[in-house]
């Protein structure tokens, strides 16, 4: 497929405005199929990366943008490698934190995402760590905020099965975080769809409902869509890591983005 053409199917970026990660066998690749994002043969301790975003610089734009807010619609056209080590995904947040560096910030996001184990981020109550769900969170709210000086006796409490069933609820909605188990994205083109307004997200597959939320970020948001050698643990009763895996051949295919303002 030639850039010209790949042009009209991302819309609303033509893919110079794109600003693209390729670190550690990270390619970006454009074929005929449309644009892979591929990570080949990473070790560690080394971070491997393959990402296409629209809030990094780039040849017009020195300084990170986000720029979308509900209300909006994305559809995604997609396809992945059976196997990833690490994660993956496509949606929108605000560049909390990075391996590359960048300024830290409380978390926002409204994505499709996956992680492998050894991820374990089992932020929604009954929702497994790892593997591909969607998902939003906004740490950024007063309401989230107020949670902040109880965090220790939050992350004690939740040791108690019975006591996290009843507290993490309150946390969970607090900090707007909303999930759900998905298929496997797989070597089979499927539509994913996102409506994202004000008060309400719809995530969608092939256009099934997977996940209708009151719980949503405000923004603003940039687009991000990558696939990379990262693993993180993250658990309401205070389990942290992180560090990187060896991969062998592993990709994301997009034959589409598409975001529209409703």
């Amino acid at each position: 497929m030639h850039e010209s053409a790949l042009d009209e199917t991302f819309i609303p970026r033509p893919l110079s405005c794109w600003s693209y990660i390729r670190v550690g066998g990270g390619h970006t690749i454009v074929n005929d199929v449309g644009m892979r994002l591929l990570v080949r043969d990473a070790r560690r301790p080394h971070y491997a990366n393959a990402q296409i975003d629209d809030y990094g610089p780039t040849s017009s734009r020195s300084q990170t943008h986000f720029s979308w807010r509900p209300p909006l619609r994305m559809t995604v056209r997609a396809r992945s490698s059976e196997l990833i080590a690490g994660t993956a995904g496509f949606g929108f947040w605000n560049n909390p934190f990075s391996p590359l560096g960048g300024r830290p910030r409380l978390p926002a996001a409204i994505w499709f995402f996956y992680a492998s184990p050894p991820s374990d981020m089992p932020l929604a109550l009954d929702v497994p760590g790892n593997g591909w769900k969607v998902a939003c969170l906004d740490a950024t709210q007063p309401r989230a905020l107020a949670w902040a000086p109880l965090t220790l006796p939050v992350l004690l409490l939740n040791r108690r099965p019975t006591l996290y069933r009843r507290l993490w609820p309150r946390v969970q909605h607090a900090l707007r975080i909303a999930e759900a188990a998905i298929p496997p994205i797989n070597t089979i083109w499927r539509i994913y769809t996102l409506d994202w307004q004000h008060d309400y997200a719809c995530f969608a597959i092939d256009g099934a409902v997977v996940l209708e939320t009151d719980c949503v970020p405000q923004g603003p948001l940039g687009f991000v869509a990558w696939i990379d050698s990262q693993w993180a643990v993250v658990t309401p009763w205070g389990r942290l890591g992180w560090g990187f895996l060896d991969t062998e051949t592993q990709w994301l295919d997009l034959q589409q983005v598409r975001i529209e303002q409703i």
